[in-house]
């Protein structure tokens, strides 16, 4: 059935060892061949095996290729195991994976960023399944396994060199040194991680393989005490390789500390070793490559030299080491010269061998003698015998060897010393650095041991391989039948047994003539033909070979004997064991009394024994005897001892792959994979698992993955009897699955099976969708097909008919055009007769009326003619009747005058007519007299207004001539004027001239101004691109300033952070300490340093907190008795204190000196009168002032009550004036002496030592001499000097501020005069302007000065106001002192003067008390206040119900009052106890997120508040004006506010720290692992480590939980008055916890990268957002902490294919760093067969995208940040004088005021 077209298969292949293929048709039983088509196209024909029928075995689905654990795989074997590697090592770029119990850790050989601290910090706690492959997971589970089951552990590291053991070892103690920390200040940690660089230097040296490679092995014991803290660790050594001492193949190099010495030869200190270049010594030049590419020699010595300092190996010790090492070297460059065939001589005076003994300390011509001779004893003499040239060559080299084991030996001793537990050691993790199985063209007796080794660890691998797989089933209660796997016994008794390999090697060796050729006979007798692993080569008699687990092994005899004996001559010890160097002889003093653990060993190599032999006193012939033991014999000691040690152990596996031999970073070579792993044990691991059940899943996992298989109905309650029923529908066999209690397991391929059902139903179900989809598309299409083509008809058929309708149109308007032309033809027609005839009869009637008119115009004249000649004979006709009419009227008048005038003839003849006539005349007179009299009236007024009409006349003609005159000289300025006209008219000529040239020139002006104004322009964009540029630099130079800001601001608090844990730190050693002092040595001790009162007494608060801590430090010290049972002292810490105790007594001494030149008693005492004169004086000033002011006051009482009539008492009344006036000239003394006192009194603190200030309570301790008159007079001349002091310190403020004044008054001139300049020129200004313009301008420039001045008296009166509501609130302090003075003298008037006095009833009403927001204390209620408000106070209890913030409001009006009252020592007491209570209780309850938000809110408000009310400007802006009263006076508490914000900060890291604590075991479940969204990811086939399930199970995060906490946190912070904007911040902070955190898993995971993780993790992001929502904080930047994560979840969900692809990738994730881009495209994985994988050249494509990109390399967040925190000032609306004190408080004791 699996055999059948289309399925994979691998075959094998000669380069790649294993080839993929495919079945192009139906495998069928009784085929022997196979058509099959290769990845590249090409068809062949595979044969099968004739005899077996083996099938080639089949290929895993790529789902479940790449996986995390080789054990997930469904098809098990080689080919699967090779591929799985390849892909995740070249692919991925995965260096580490799991099989089974093993970690395979593959060499990059290239350094990753996957071992910082913060990948130590994401694997710490995990489960080891969760994460992906790592060492740290290893180190983890270890660590893990020891605390839970209280077992020790083992992590076995081997593989073959150049693999990667000693780094995976280094970063496994790494782990451990990191995770645990050390149980002291000793920092033990460190110490084991030195150890490394010292056994690096000393233990490896460059191979041809690897250019650090370990030539020994190791196995570390890293100690832990009952809390799983590292207190110690051991080492313990195996198989040094001495013979690279003195001889190294080509390319290899010798060990590095020889290096590294020749490389720093300049030193000083390294002179006298007389080194020179590493070419120079024999020892150091034989491989010809004395300089590694990349490593530093020189600064490698500088760490190795630190090192041993930190490891305790004095500097002396360590130029013993250099000197031993050199002569090493020196001694390797002794020549022989051959006197003949069998002896040899050293030239004379040679002069390495002489620097050799120089340095070795020892006798030249011994050393020479013995290295050319040795010394034989037979029974019965002993004799000297000369050696050959050869022979004496191998003797130095032997004692070259011996002489660096040794030394090895004694540094190992050391570092053991130096990591040694100074208490019980409770646990231990052992590291096990060995090499591999090795292999070469000629293998001797180094390869024998090794491979020898690895059969033993290999047996043990399989056995714990196989209890493991045993135990498994037993636990799930599963039947199975016996394993068969392979077991190596036989061929560990081959080696190890009696009779065996080694048991004749050592028996040879005590053969007189033993050799190698008949150790080979001996071999081939015993063991070929009867050992199935034991066989002869068919060439050679003088080799064997073996068959190990892992290959068969030639091995060439020649050499073994030589090597187990590792002979060394015994006169040549005997010589140095003489030396006068100390540390010689210490190299070989062990050697009498035991064998050295590392003694000797193949080719130089030294094992570790721990058997301890026998003193050679007891018995004289076992001393020789054991000394003798082989080195076979020691090394298998050592091996049993090791094997019994990791038998007691829980193991954990680690297997090193070299991928190439050429050292290529991430280049992968099959068949060297593949020899590795089968000679690790990997594929034996796969072999045992495919044995069984290899595939287990528990039963949800099973359902949730296949519940695709299943239908409606077979879904029941029961899981598992679902899982049941379906599996036995699906697998008719039931041999291969089995039902455990919580998993069910499968055979090998069986899962791969299972896949292929579920993938040929989600196959068909998207046939179905896609089917569907096709279809619905397609009738979409058809519709939209159908839409078009009838819009198409409508508007074709449209254009059809508007062709139609035009054509009627035309042919319409064709007719009408042709109507129109017709009508026009015939009205041109008719007009033109029309015309004509009206022309014809206009002629005729013409000449009709031309005619009419003629005959008209006749008759008229004729008329005419008529009418004149009748008027003239009717004229005629009248002229002559009128004058005959005239002529008759002058007849008749004429007559009748005539008769008239002979009548007054008559009468005038008559007398009465002349009487008559006389009295007319009189009348006449008279009437003409008056009228003279009249008129000579008239005539005088006329000749006066004549005179004045002269005189006037005079005066005009004068002003007349006068003008004359004037209009005669304006004639000549005319003419002048006349004169200047012509002039000017010439200058106008010319100016016109002018004109016209400069308009020629201001054309040409223009023209060069277009072109100027055109390169302005060009020039202008420039300026505007370099603007913008700019701006851009600006923008970021301000984002870096910002950024800086906040990096300083965060080092800031994140000193505060270490500070606070110090105190911390400090706090507890305290708390111990005063466990183990007595209380009678404190008093002793502290009495014996009297010099230190005047610290303890006078020390600020500022420096008291400071100084404290140093002084209990320095106390503790001081009172140590000296006793046997004291505990170990932490000598790091101990010798700090020591250091600062040495500081302080020096400092003491300095303050010694300074009081003894300062005459201590005299100064003192005079201080002290000072002090007490000075107030005495101050006193009585102010007590004689308060009497004149009682008296004045009983005066006007007097005056009020004598005169009783209302009108004195009225507030009109003279009284009440002079009250008044009273009144105010009694506040503006007292002010004014309050001044004068506070200025006194600053200037005279000011003077005053801080060191020599006494308080007032130890004023009793000094009592008056007998010579007190002496003193007296001393003091007093101190006091006049210190009173000129202060006079001249007057003199010269005044000077300065006169100067100050002057300068003031200069700058005033100054301004003034520039004012007047520009006041001239503005008037000038305005004299040139017309006289609108000069109104308007004069007018704009008064309306700026008046609006000068109003700003300039608006500040004014802003700072009148200012004084006056200062003056005010001191004028209501003195009207306080004096209505209490007027009180105490009421209280002061005897009983008899009151009822003397007339008392008047007075009606006071009744008023509500005003309090001033001030609550009052006692001094010795501070501490109770503190207990009861601070200590006790629980949020969840009583201050629930309590205002938010109220124990800070209590807490700033006592301090109110302290500095209401002027009382310093108050203020700073009550504030320094409300900091060390708030510490406290922080110290105490510092895990409980409740208190540790409600202290955080207080501190911020008690922070607002002393800020609120401090007095300074920038702060009462939003303060009513009762709280503007209620600011502080007297004190500047701004040091204060600086150490609140300091606490606030710690208290604010506290919280993070805490909220931190309680989100980290939910971020990952809720967040990752949990199915938000069911059903969308399935779950993949895991391996033997299983994941964490991400079905929630009782107990199981979810993103509920998450939400319900941040919910618990928001409610409890607002509920606690916390600042919105602080809320904010803790906010931001926690997402960005979330955020980091579930990004670093992701990063971590490979399981978690794929499409449906994305839209899970998009789904929960949008949740979290939705409750920053809801809470209104989408403004607290929270939201941009999640954008990595975001962009994490939509790089999962984008395309991954085109160029298009990488680059809209490339601009999306601008968030994440290249690293972390890199890492999620390599971890993605499908999890169905749908999804692609992303293709390497995709990845490669987005990296040279990126490579521009400057970001950060590290791959993870540091989940640890916290961003740096500010305090915005919160001012506060609540009035402190409406503040009630609950009862629940227990505050009884204080008062409201």
């Amino acid at each position: 059935f699996f055999y059948s077209q289309y399925a994979r298969v691998w075959i094998p292949d000669a380069e790649e060892v294993w080839k993929s293929a495919e079945l192009l048709k139906d495998y069928k039983p009784g085929d022997e061949v196979l058509q099959l088509r290769l990845e590249e196209g090409k068809v062949i024909e595979y044969c099968l095996d004739a005899k077996t029928k083996e099938l080639p075995p089949l290929r895993n689905p790529d789902i479940l290729v790449g996986e995390n654990d080789l054990t997930a795989l469904s098809y098990l074997h080689e080919p699967a195991v090779l591929h799985n590697l390849k892909v995740r090592f070249i692919d991925s770029k995965l260096i580490y994976t799991y099989c089974g119990i093993v970690l395979v850790a593959i060499n990059p050989y290239e350094q990753l960023p996957i071992y910082g601290e913060d990948i130590i910090n994401a694997y710490s706690g995990q489960n080891m399944g969760d994460m992906d492959p790592h060492i740290f997971a290893v180190a983890e589970e270890a660590y893990k396994q020891m605390a839970r089951d209280e077992r020790n552990q083992s992590i076995i590291v081997s593989g073959e060199s150049g693999a990667g053991k000693t780094v995976s070892a280094k970063y496994a103690m790494r782990y451990f040194a990191t995770v645990s920390g050390s149980a002291s200040e000793a920092n033990v940690e460190e110490k084991v991680l030195a150890s490394n660089p010292i056994m690096e230097s000393i233990g490896n040296a460059k191979t041809t393989r690897n250019d650090n490679s370990s030539r020994f092995g190791k196995y570390i014991e890293i100690g832990f005490d009952k809390r799983y803290r590292i207190i110690g660790a051991n080492m313990r050594t195996y198989l040094l390789e001495k013979s690279r001492v003195v001889f190294q193949a080509e390319e290899e190099r010798n060990y590095h500390i020889f290096y590294q010495l020749c490389a720093s030869a300049a030193l000083p200190e390294f002179k006298t070793l007389r080194l020179g270049n590493a070419n120079y010594f024999y020892y150091t030049k034989q491989g010809g490559s004395a300089v590694i590419d990349g490593v530093d020699d020189a600064k490698e010595m500088v760490n190795t030299r630190q090192a041993c300092t930190l490891l305790g190996i004095s500097d002396s010790y360590q130029m013993g080491i250099f000197r031993i090492l050199a002569g090493i070297l020196h001694l390797g460059n002794v020549e022989f010269a051959s006197r003949d065939s069998d002896s040899c001589v050293i030239p004379p005076k040679h002069e390495p061998l002489n620097i050799f003994c120089d340095l070795m300390g020892v006798e030249y011509e011994e050393m020479a003698h013995w290295l050319c001779h040795r010394k034989l004893a037979t029974a019965t003499e002993t004799y000297i015998k000369p050696i050959s040239k050869l022979h004496a060559i191998n003797a130095r080299d032997a004692l070259a060897k011996h002489i660096y084991a040794n030394l090895f030996n004694w540094i190992v001793d050391h570092v053991n010393k130096a990591l040694h537990a100074t208490v019980k050691q409770h646990s231990f993790i052992g590291v096990l650095d060995i090499y591999g199985f090795e292999t070469f063209e000629i293998n001797s007796f180094e390869q024998f041991c090794i491979n020898y080794a690895n059969e033993k660890l290999q047996q043990q691998f399989n056995m714990h391989v196989f209890k493991l797989e045993q135990e498994e089933y037993m636990k799930e209660q599963i039947p199975w039948t016996l394993i068969d796997f392979y077991d190596n016994q036989p061929c560990i008794n081959l080696i190890e047994a009696k009779m065996g390999i080694l048991d004749l090697l050592d028996e040879e060796c005590k053969m007189p003539k033993g050799s190698d050729d008949t150790w080979a006979q001996k071999l081939y007798n015993t063991h070929l033909n009867k050992c199935a692993l034991f066989e002869k080569p068919r060439m050679s008699n003088k080799a064997f070979i073996i068959k190990h687990f892992a290959d068969k092994v030639e091995y060439q005899c020649e050499g073994f004997l030589e090597k187990n004996k590792d002979t060394v001559y015994e006169e040549q010890f005997k010589v140095l064991k003489s030396s006068k160097f100390k540390l010689l002889p210490e190299l070989f003093q062990d050697e009498e009394k035991a064998i050295s653990p590392t003694s000797a060993t193949p080719s130089g190599r030294v094992p570790l024994s721990r058997t301890p032999v026998k003193p050679a006193k007891a018995r004289p012939g076992q001393a020789s005897k054991e000394h003798k033991k082989t080195v076979g014999h020691q090394f298998r000691n050592s091996l049993h001892l090791l094997m019994e040690t990791l038998n007691a152990t829980t193991p954990h596996y680690v297997r090193c792959i070299k991928p190439n031999d050429f050292k290529f970073p991430f280049t992968f070579d099959e068949k060297r994979a593949v020899q590795q792993l089968r000679a690790c044990g990997v594929l034996e691991t796969i072999r045992i698992s495919a044995a069984g059940f290899p595939s287990r899943w528990t039963y949800q996992e099973f359902f949730s993955r296949y519940r695709v298989l299943m239908k409606q109905r077979d879904v029941l309650g029961d899981r598992k009897q679902t899982c049941k029923n379906v599996l036995e529908k699906l697998i008719l066999d039931k041999d291969k699955y089995q039902f455990g209690k919580t998993k069910i397991f499968f055979r090998a391929g069986q899962v791969a099976y299972l896949e292929k059902i579920r993938a040929d139903k989600l196959r068909a179900a998207c046939i179905r969708i896609q089917k569907t989809i096709r279809g619905w598309l397609m009738r979409k299409k058809y519709v939209r097909m159908r839409k078009a083509a009838i819009t198409i008809q409508r508007h074709v058929r449209g254009y059809q008919a508007r062709c139609y309708a035009n054509f009627l149109r035309r042919t319409r308007a064709a007719i009408t055009i042709q109507k129109f032309q017709r009508m026009y033809v015939v009205r041109r027609r008719y007009q033109c007769m029309r015309a004509a005839t009206i022309a014809l009869q206009a002629l005729l009637r013409g000449y009709m009326a031309r005619n009419k008119y003629q005959m008209m115009l006749r008759e008229h004249k004729s008329i005419i003619i008529q009418k004149h000649v009748r008027g003239w004979l009717a004229r005629v006709h009248y002229h002559r009747t009128l004058k005959a009419i005239v002529y008759l009227q002058c007849c008749y008048r004429r007559m009748m005058a005539k008769r008239e005038l002979k009548k007054l003839k008559i009468e005038a003849r008559s007398v009465e007519r002349y009487k008559k006539l006389h009295i007319g005349l009189e009348n006449k007179i008279m009437q003409l007299q008056r009228k003279i009299d009249e008129q000579n009236k008239e005539y005088k007024s006329l000749m006066e207004k004549l005179s004045n009409l002269e005189i006037t006349y005079s005066t005009e003609t004068e002003k007349l001539r006068n003008d004359v005159e004037r209009l005669r000289m304006s004639e000549e300025e005319a003419k002048n004027a006349t004169n200047r006209v012509l002039s000017l008219q010439e200058e106008i000529a010319k100016l016109r001239k002018e004109l016209h040239q400069t308009q020629s020139e201001k054309k040409t002006i223009e023209e060069w101004a277009d072109k100027y104004k055109h390169e302005t322009e060009q020039a202008s964009m420039h300026i505007d691109a370099l603007h913008e540029t700019m701006e851009k630099k600006l923008v970021e130079e301000t984002k870096q300033l910002e950024l800086d800001l906040n990096d300083e601001r965060l080092r800031y608090q994140n000193l505060l952070n270490e500070f606070s844990r110090l105190e911390e730190r400090y706090d507890d050693l305290k708390d111990e300490m005063n466990l183990m002092v007595v209380k009678s040595s404190n008093i002793s001790v502290f009495l014996s340093f009297p010099s230190l009162f005047p610290i303890f007494t006078h020390c600020s608060a500022s420096s008291w907190c400071g100084r404290g801590i140093l002084l209990d430090f320095l106390l503790f010290f001081l009172k140590q008795e000296p006793s046997e049972k004291k505990a170990p002292l932490d000598m790091s810490l101990f010798l700090k204190l020591q250091k600062r105790v040495t500081e302080l007594e020096q400092e003491k001494q300095s303050l010694q000196d300074e009081l003894d030149r300062k005459e201590d008693f005299i100064l003192v005492v005079g201080m002290l009168l000072l002090d007490a004169i000075v107030p005495f004086l101050q006193r009585q000033e102010l007590e004689s002032e308060n009497k004149k002011l009682k008296n004045e006051l009983n005066e006007l009482q007097k005056a009020l009550t004598e005169t009783r009539s209302p009108e004195v008492t009225a507030p009109g009344a003279p009284a009440y004036r002079v009250l008044l006036d009273q009144l105010t000239s009694v506040s503006e003394e007292l002010e004014v002496r309050k001044e004068e006192v506070l200025i006194l009194r600053s200037q005279l603190v000011s003077q005053k030592e801080p060191w020599l200030i006494v308080p007032e309570q130890q004023l009793k301790l000094y009592t008056p001499s007998e010579n007190w008159g002496c003193d007296f007079l001393s003091v007093f001349t101190q006091l006049l000097l210190n009173f000129f002091r202060l006079l001249e310190s007057q003199l010269q403020s005044q000077k300065k501020s006169h100067e100050n004044e002057l300068e003031s008054l200069r700058g005033e001139i100054q301004s003034l005069k520039e004012e007047n300049n520009r006041q001239q020129q503005l008037l000038a200004q305005n004299l040139q302007l017309p006289p609108e313009a000069r109104i308007e301008a004069s007018l704009q420039h008064e309306i700026t000065r008046l609006t000068n001045e109003n700003l300039d008296l608006m500040e004014q009166l802003e700072k009148q106001d200012k004084t006056v509501r200062k003056l005010k609130k001191q004028l209501k302090v003195f009207a306080k002192k004096i209505g209490e003075l007027e009180v105490g003298q009421m209280e002061n008037i005897s009983p008899g003067q009151i009822i003397d006095e007339p008392i008047r009833p007075v009606n006071i009403p009744r008023k509500e008390k005003d309090f001033q927001g001030m609550l009052e204390y006692k001094k010795e209620d501070e501490q109770k206040l503190v207990k009861n408000l601070i200590l006790e106070l629980k949020p969840r209890g009583v201050a629930v119900n309590l205002i938010p913030g109220l124990p800070a409001y209590i807490l700033f009006m006592c301090v109110r009052h302290a500095d209401y009252l002027n009382d310093d020592q108050k203020v700073r007491s009550l504030l320094t106890s409300t900091i060390n209570g708030i510490k406290k209780v922080l110290k105490k309850r510092g895990d409980d997120f409740e208190t540790v938000s409600f202290w955080l809110s207080n501190t911020c408000r008690f922070l607002h508040c002393l800020k609120q009310y401090s007095g300074e400007e920038g702060f009462m802006k939003h303060n009513t004006p009762r709280q503007n009263e209620h600011c502080l006076t007297n004190f500047d508490l701004a040091e204060y506010r600086q150490v609140l914000s300091d606490l606030a900060i710690q208290i604010y890291q506290q919280l993070v720290r805490v909220l931190e604590n309680i989100l980290q075991p939910m971020i990952v479940s809720g967040m990752l692992e949990h199915e938000t969204i069911q059903g969308v990811s399935g779950v993949k086939p895991t391996g033997l480590r299983k994941r964490t399930s991400s079905i929630a199970d009782e107990g199981t995060y979810t993103l509920d939980s998450i939400i319900r906490q941040l919910n618990s946190f928001h409610s409890v912070m607002c509920q606690h008055g916390m600042d919105p904007e602080l809320i904010k911040q803790v906010v931001k902070q926690m997402f960005y916890i979330i955020g980091a955190v579930t990004l670093n898993n992701l990063l971590l995971r490979k399981d978690m990268c794929s499409w449906s993780k994305g839209m899970q993790i998009r789904y929960n992001v949008s949740q979290l957002e939705e409750w920053l929502r809801d809470k209104n904080l989408m403004n607290s930047g929270a939201k941009e902490t999640l954008e990595p994560l975001i962009q994490a979840a939509q790089l999962l969900q984008v395309k991954k294919k085109t160029d298009e692809d990488a680059e809209a990738i490339c601009s999306m994730c601008n968030a994440l760093t290249t690293a972390q881009i890199v890492k999620v495209l390599n971890l993605y994985t499908p999890v169905n067969e749908f999804e692609e994988r992303v293709l390497v050249s995709f990845i490669r494509t987005i990296q040279m995208r990126l490579r521009d990109r400057k970001d950060s390399p590290q791959l993870l967040m540091d989940a640890k940040h916290i961003f740096p925190v500010t305090f915005p000032f919160n001012p506060s609306s609540l009035a402190l004088e409406t503040i009630q004190i609950p009862a629940s408080l227990g505050l009884g004791f204080i008062s409201r005021v």
